[in-house]
């Protein structure tokens, strides 16, 4: 299941964040904050489209920069939710 937890991420980070011309290759570890590809806005839609995906609700204290810096971040935060 963390597979496909990672590809659904990954896939909404391409087809939200990057233009269809970037050759740029994300996977597990790309950092996404701290690299510029998701800003802080951003990063308040990115935490919305996990939040419905996975219904669940994750607290603004635990919606760290540092905990959606990249996807293996973020699914360490989600299996604090149970989701697997």
């Amino acid at each position: 299941m963390a597979e496909d937890l990672k590809k659904t991420i990954i896939d909404y980070v391409k087809h939200e964040y990057l233009e269809d011309e970037d050759e740029e290759e994300i996977d597990e570890n790309t950092p996404l904050i701290s690299s510029g590809i998701v800003d802080s806005f951003s990063m308040v839609s990115l935490k919305t489209f996990i939040e419905k995906k996975f219904e669940i609700k994750i607290p603004d204290e635990k919606a760290t920069t540092d905990a959606f810096d990249t996807v293996n971040n973020i699914i360490t935060l989600l299996k604090e939710f149970n989701v697997t």
